[in-house]
């Protein structure tokens, strides 16, 4: 997500709680969250996916996905 678009997204939150959104700037508003939660999961999500753990006996292991046991 580019810095322009998050300064979108707070210029729309902004100006929500001022005077109000037309349907098309919520729309924009919703476009523009949901492009931004997709990011921040896909980010975390690769972040977990290298993570690695490691024990104090000085084995390790990835994390696994939920349900899984390593």
């Amino acid at each position: 997500m580019t810095d322009e678009k998050i300064a979108r997204i707070n210029a729309l939150a902004k100006k929500a709680k001022a005077e109000g959104l037309t349907p098309d700037e919520q729309a924009e508003q919703k476009k523009l969250r949901e492009e931004y939660i997709a990011g921040f999961r896909a980010s975390l999500r690769a972040q977990l996916d290298n993570t690695v753990v490691l024990n104090p006996d000085g084995t390790s292991y990835r994390l696994s996905p939920k349900g899984k046991k390593h």
